[in-house]
């Protein structure tokens, strides 16, 4: 299922044994545009550090009842890895937390979840060989700070990031949310990931290869728009591109 990224935020976090926090923000590398970490606000319980919890410890995020069921116990997530507050997400760490959890590393393959395009959720896939020759160093960045960058087409601006389309089956970003209104009044469109040219992180910019006339005329975004794989076949349609669930490539594990 889609969700907003904004939606998300605030949904409460329940571990095996009680309620742990809530959803606070995302951390999302920058070359398969996927959520590696869910950061989890859990008030007066361990404060000083920032939580993490790899999407491989979440259930399933239930819109009904506003949580996230999170498959760990509120002991194995205080003796975790400790990141302090403010300090940004290291390969170090990473190699860290996962080592811990037993998880095994997203970054070890190229495909989104490593050798696969899906989240492995069972352990004994876990013990699969990775073959380090195909791992690459994540660029995390946080949902929070890169709200707000400026949207350019290849004929100039045309408006700014308000939110993420997030997939919680596989945690990748979809879509980025972009309100165009210092452009033309009012509209909000989506841009997937896969349409991005490059992203100038020291100067706040998102560079899109799609013009902005083409922009203008694509399918209006609203906060009450189903997004049906109807939409979306729709909007990509709009653009002449195929569609995500097109181009991945169909689960499976790496072996010898």
């Amino acid at each position: 299922m889609l969700y907003n990224a904004k939606t998300l935020k605030g949904y409460k976090l329940d571990s095996l044994d009680g309620e742990l926090g809530e959803v606070d923000e995302f951390y999302f590398d920058d070359r398969h545009w996927t959520v590696r970490y869910l950061v989890a606000n859990t008030g007066n319980w361990l404060t000083g550090r920032q939580v993490l919890i790899s999407p491989y410890a979440l259930v399933a995020a239930i819109k009904a009842e506003q949580h996230i069921a999170v498959n760990l116990t509120k002991k194995q997530i205080e003796e975790s890895p400790s990141l302090v507050t403010e300090k940004p997400v290291s390969r170090q760490f990473e190699d860290s937390y996962y080592g811990y959890f037993g998880y095994p590393m997203y970054y070890g393959g190229p495909y989104m979840w490593g050798y696969s395009a899906y989240i492995a959720r069972d352990p004994e896939v876990w013990k699969a060989p990775s073959n380090s020759e195909d791992s690459w160093d994540p660029n995390l960045r946080s949902t929070d700070a890169v709200d707000g960058h400026t949207i350019q087409a290849n004929d100039g601006e045309i408006g700014h990031v308000e939110d993420f389309i997030i997939d919680d089956e596989t945690w990748a970003i979809r879509y980025l949310v972009v309100n165009t209104r210092n452009w033309w009044p009012g509209k909000k469109v989506l841009v997937s990931p896969h349409w991005i040219e490059r992203v100038s992180w020291s100067d706040s910019k998102v560079f899109v290869n799609l013009s902005r006339e083409a922009i203008k005329q694509s399918p209006e975004y609203t906060e009450e728009s189903l997004l049906t794989r109807d939409y979306e076949t729709g909007l990509h349609r709009h653009y002449n591109l195929p569609g995500y669930w097109m181009e991945e490539p169909a689960a499976h594990v790496h072996s010898d």
